[in-house]
């Protein structure tokens, strides 16, 4: 690998890692870079998660103040994360990618309408998750991370719009706390599958570390940013990535 690629994957996982730490979708920039210099689909796709997976930790660093989550809510969410994280992680190193390339475009438009329209299926609710929530809410949100789960440790491309969309469904209102929330379990998620990659030694390490480093500053200051924004113009955003995403795989797929 040569200087250019270097700084072609070092820019790419600026970009992933600023868009995981605003609305998800970094998947989307950071995997067809790999695979533009022609890294094989299952080891771009395990060394895309790893970089993704230190920009999470970034931007969770970021948005540390914003997590204010009953531990009641908070731990069952994590452990779910870790169990179908790994998974997920299993299924992609037994099975192809393409299996998943038809059902991503109606997955993510299905985030993408459930994140812009949810809190208008659940009008009154202040926050579904919080220090009041109801135990079907909880159990609902569990089984909900679940699946998330599972697909983020098979893929991940997407992962953040569909975690945001559950939250807004559940009734959380606040983007930046949402945003918070999102990363911790991403962090979960994406760690679990970063082991076992390792163990199975399917990351490629020499294009890896220069989108690593990237996705730490964009992770960073991605999140850092975003919390000076207006929160319409981050819902905005989300949705816009949203939309761009579900587009694009419904070309790629049919």
């Amino acid at each position: 690998m040569n200087l250019p690629q270097a700084i072609f994957l070092f820019g790419a996982g600026i970009i992933g890692g600023a868009l995981n730490a605003v609305a998800g979708g970094g998947s989307f920039v950071a995997f067809p870079a790999l695979l533009f210099l022609r890294v094989p689909p299952i080891q771009a796709n395990a060394t895309n998660t790893v970089a993704l997976w230190t920009a999470a930790a970034a931007s969770g660093g970021a948005y540390r103040k914003r997590l204010d989550v009953p531990r009641r809510v908070f731990i069952p969410l994590l452990v779910t994360s870790f169990i179908g994280g790994l998974v997920g992680a299993y299924l992609l190193l037994k099975t192809p990618a393409h299996t998943f390339l038809e059902v991503l475009p109606w997955l993510t438009l299905g985030a993408t309408l459930l994140f812009a329209f949810g809190r208008k299926l659940i009008p009154g609710r202040s926050s579904g998750l919080g220090h009041g929530s109801s135990n079907a809410a909880l159990v609902g949100a569990v089984l909900f991370q679940f699946a998330v789960a599972v697909y983020g440790g098979y893929f991940g491309g997407g992962m953040g719009i569909v975690m945001l969309a559950m939250l807004a469904m559940l009734g959380m209102t606040d983007i930046h706390a949402m945003n918070a929330l999102k990363s911790v379990m991403g962090f979960v998620i994406n760690g679990v599958a970063v082991a076992a990659f390792i163990v199975a030694r399917a990351v490629y390490w020499k294009q890896g570390i220069p989108m690593i480093v990237g996705g730490i500053v964009g992770g960073y200051v991605g999140a850092h940013y975003a919390q000076r924004v207006p929160q319409v113009w981050i819902r905005r955003f989300v949705v816009l990535v949203g939309a761009g995403m579900t587009i694009y795989f419904f070309v790629k797929a049919y």
